[in-house]
């Protein structure tokens, strides 16, 4: 079965750098879409970054484009995202997910608190 564990989150000040990584198993990691979620108290998910499976072509919500990265290596069967310049609105769960025709697979998130 499809299984992605999040991990890489804690608390950082304002202005540091976290590196999420997310392990993937349970189906052939190269052949799909991989995106990053958060979701914030009080608010709903939003889409942080998306990477194509092959190509690795990426794209980034408005909010984090500049300061986030998201990578993927297939021999690993691991996507990763590297957040630097963080700031307080940036606390959230972060979700790992894997796109699919009939539905999207999420992991269980991993929490980032940007705090001083």
């Amino acid at each position: 079965q499809v299984q992605l564990v999040e991990s890489g989150g804690g608390l950082v000040q304002p202005g540091g750098s976290l590196r999420l990584s997310c392990a993937a198993s349970g189906f052939t990691f190269s052949m799909y879409d991989m995106m990053w979620y958060r979701q914030a108290p009080g608010k709903e998910r939003e889409m942080v970054a998306y990477i194509t499976s092959t190509t690795g072509m990426t794209n980034y919500a408005a909010s984090v484009e500049g300061r986030f990265t998201i990578s993927r290596d297939n021999a690993k069967n691991r996507v990763y995202l590297q957040m630097n310049a963080l700031v307080p609105e940036d606390t959230a769960v972060y979700f790992c997910v894997r796109t699919g025709v009939q539905r999207n697979y999420w992991g269980k998130g991993t929490q980032v608190t940007v705090s001083s």
